[in-house]
Formats: C-alpha cells, sequence, structure tokens
C-alpha cells in the first residue's frame, strides 16, 4: 500500500472538513430561521469531528497530531477545494455549496466503506450515518426554495450557476490516483464525480432550476495542490489565533 497516495486522500478530504465546517459555523447566531441556524451549526460540529477523525488516522500514520496539522499550516499546504473556502455570502450560496458538496461526501464515503485500508473503511461507516443528515437536510430546502417564489428561484440559480464549476473542482484527481484505485483504497474521483452528477441531476430535474451542460463548465481546480483563492489565509488566521496564543494550553 502507497503511503503517500493514502495520506494524499486523507488530507484532502479531512481539509475539506474542517474549511467547510468552519464556514458553516459562521452562520451561528446569522441563521435566516432559527431552524437553519441550528441546523448549519450542527453540521459544522459533524464536519470538524469529522477532520479531526482523519487527522487523527494520518497521525498514526506518522504526521503530526490533529491539532498541530489543524492550526499551524499555511494556506499553501492545505488540500481542501475552493469550494469549501468561497465566504458564505448570502443564503442561497452556502445551501447550494452545502447541497454539492455533501451529495459529493456522502457517495465519497459509501464508496470508501469498502476501501482496503480499515480504519478508513471503518470511519466511512460512522461518517455516513451522519452525512445522510446533511444530505436529507439540502435536497430538502433546495427542493422547497427552488419551486417556491420567482425570487427564491432565481437567488437559487444564480447561486448553483456561480457555485458549478467550483463543485466541479471537488473531483480535482490526485497525482496518485492510480495507485488509490490499484491498492483498492478508492475507486477514484472520476466514478465519484459520475455519480455525483447523477445524483445532483435527480435533484434538480424535481426543481425549476436549470443545470447547464456539463461540457460547457470550466472546472475550478488548484485546491488540491495548495494553489487556493485569497480567502483562505484569512481564514486559517482566524481559525488559529487561539492556538497561536498558547499551543501547549490543555483545555
Amino acid at each position: 500500500m502507497d503511503n503517500l497516495a493514502l495520506k494524499e486522500l486523507l488530507y484532502k478530504i479531512a481539509d475539506d472538513q474542517l474549511i467547510l465546517g468552519h464556514r458553516n459555523s459562521e452562520w451561528t447566531g446569522m441563521g435566516p430561521l432559527l431552524e437553519e441556524d441550528i441546523a448549519f451549526s450542527s453540521m459544522a460540529q459533524d464536519k470538524i469531528g469529522q477532520s479531526h477523525a482523519l487527522y487523527s488516522i494520518l497521525h498514526e500514520l506518522g504526521e503530526q497530531d490533529p491539532d498541530t496539522i489543524a492550526f499551524t499550516r499555511n494556506a499553501e499546504q492545505f488540500h481542501n477545494c475552493i469550494l469549501t473556502e468561497l465566504p458564505n455570502g448570502e443564503y442561497d450560496f452556502s445551501l447550494m455549496r452545502h447541497f454539492f458538496y455533501d451529495t459529493a461526501e456522502i457517495i465519497r464515503f459509501d464508496m470508501l466503506t469498502v476501501s482496503s485500508y480499515k480504519p478508513l473503511a471503518e470511519l466511512a461507516v460512522k461518517v455516513r450515518a451522519e452525512l445522510r443528515y446533511h444530505t436529507l437536510h439540502a435536497n430538502t430546502w433546495i427542493k422547497q426554495l427552488g419551486n417556491a417564489t420567482e425570487e427564491s428561484i432565481a437567488r437559487l440559480q444564480r447561486s448553483l450557476d456561480h457555485a458549478l464549476p467550483y463543485a466541479l473542482g471537488i473531483f480535482e484527481e490526485s497525482p496518485y490516483e492510480k495507485q488509490l484505485i490499484a491498492d483498492g483504497i478508492f475507486e477514484g474521483e472520476v466514478a465519484l464525480m459520475e455519480n455525483w452528477k447523477n445524483r445532483v441531476e435527480e435533484i434538480i430535474e424535481q426543481t425549476q432550476l436549470h443545470l447547464p451542460g456539463w461540457s460547457t463548465l470550466n472546472p475550478v481546480y488548484g485546491g488540491r495542490s495548495g494553489k487556493h483563492s485569497e480567502h483562505l489565509q484569512p481564514l486559517l488566521d482566524e481559525m488559529s489565533e487561539v492556538f497561536k496564543i498558547d499551543p501547549g494550553a490543555e483545555w
């Protein structure tokens, strides 16, 4: 088994969860409805917990401890896709990002339940159960607001058009893709993306929203190799502020 390939996979999934978890947490006290305030806060907690579990596996593979991994790296050392680091904007954008990302993640973790790397397969079973709630939440609101008023449909459509090229960046292939597939660790980003497209189409067809032709889109890549937007480093600085004051503190 190729440890470099495995570590790269773990880092990108964990970094996605950590960064989007913190973005979701920014809705705490700011949600358009109390229910949504609670929902995004709960999902943020799940994602940050999932990132910790993945960083713990990395620590067992010889990487630094989870807090050090999470709070001492600079933006160019992170492997998250750019979609996760974009500012929340209005609720319609955060909802659309939530729909696109969590649809991909539940499929990814479904695939990982049969990974040849047992610690990851065992974690995937647990995470998949948590993600069922996330995807149920996203699908419900996309269908509800995607069939509601002219304004809600128009706002979601604008967010869909803006977010979709970034969402395709979720599936940026690893330089170790062939090794991951050959070792049975993960079926690969191409297989994940095809399943994701089918799932997204299935939900959007139940609304008055419209997907552009997949071939007309230009995916926004770079995040997986450390090439991020200007939004990531300020977020990391904010996330790590308390940790950097006293890295040795015990909570």
